[in-house]
């Protein structure tokens, strides 16, 4: 059996790729997929993770892990989903992006030490990330997490190659949350492993947060009418969708950090699309994109 931890990071998901594998689990479970929920192993991989200290687990424990996370009495992959797999947002910056993250992962992975592991991550340009991190670490009652942090030299590059480093011989997948509108699918599919010709259903909670109940409405009606051909094809419709429908205040997003003006923001922008880039040569790793 595979273990398929799906990263986050923070501020990307909210939990919607989880749910819609939930909402998909009888369909999942006859191609030998395991979606638990996710209250069944969070808090049990974290204290269990703590308790070994990096060793590996005895087959016993395993077992026993197993057992409380799975209903199936076995499954070809496993799909365990947590934003804090790499760090709690509080501790997620520092001289690096989740500089923990690589060591932490060993020791979750540990938990399974037999086992074949999948990481599956979404990126987000810094800009505009580095902003929700600190408002959901400041709403959690921790200080500023940006004090004292130059946010132009923090790369997602750093991130992924000390996790590969932590981690040899595990495979990565990565993609742009900018994207996420765009590759749900192809996204949902890499993590599930579901067969291409399997049709999940209740896809739709991404495109419901961020087109107009009306836009909504017109896109399903259209792609009822007009069943998209290709990937290619609903790629268009659904960027058509979004010009017309989005929602401006979730789409567009307003940064206002003191000491941030728009070049600083724009610089760290490049970076980002230059530090993609730099992603997609790291060998173990694949991009989904447009």
């Amino acid at each position: 059996m595979r273990i398929v931890y799906h990263l986050g990071a923070h501020c990307t998901d909210e939990d919607r790729l989880v749910r819609c594998l939930l909402k998909n689990r009888a369909v999942l479970a006859e191609e030998g997929i395991a979606v638990p929920s996710p209250t069944r192993y969070r808090k049990l991989l974290r204290d269990t993770a703590g308790q070994l200290r990096g060793a590996p687990a005895s087959q016993d424990t395993e077992a026993m892990i197993l057992d409380q996370i799975m209903d199936e009495g076995s499954a070809d992959r496993l799909i365990l989903s947590w934003t804090s797999f790499l760090s709690f947002p509080a501790y997620a910056v520092g001289d690096r992006l989740y500089g923990n993250g690589g060591k932490r992962l060993r020791a979750f992975t540990q938990i399974f030490p037999d086992r074949e592991a999948e990481f599956h991550l979404a990126l987000r340009n810094p800009a505009t990330f580095l902003p929700d991190l600190r408002g959901r670490a400041q709403a959690k009652g921790h200080e500023d997490i940006l004090h004292g942090v130059d946010p132009t030299r923090l790369r997602w590059s750093d991130t992924v190659r000390e996790i590969k480093e932590a981690n040899p011989g595990v495979a990565m997948t990565v993609w742009c949350d900018e994207d996420t509108p765009l590759i749900w699918p192809e996204v949902l599919q890499a993590i599930s492993g579901h067969a291409p010709e399997t049709r999940l259903e209740n896809c739709d909670e991404l495109l419901a947060h961020l087109l107009t109940e009306a836009g909504l409405a017109r896109y399903h009606s259209y792609c009822t009418e007009h069943p998209p051909q290709s990937v290619s094809q609903r790629r268009r419709i659904v960027t058509a969708f979004l010009e017309k429908f989005g929602r401006p205040e979730i789409l567009t997003s307003e940064i206002d950090l003191p000491g941030w003006s728009e070049e600083l923001v724009e610089d760290m922008t490049r970076n980002y699309l230059a530090d993609v880039e730099r992603i997609r040569r790291f060998p173990g790793v694949t991009l989904i994109e447009p």
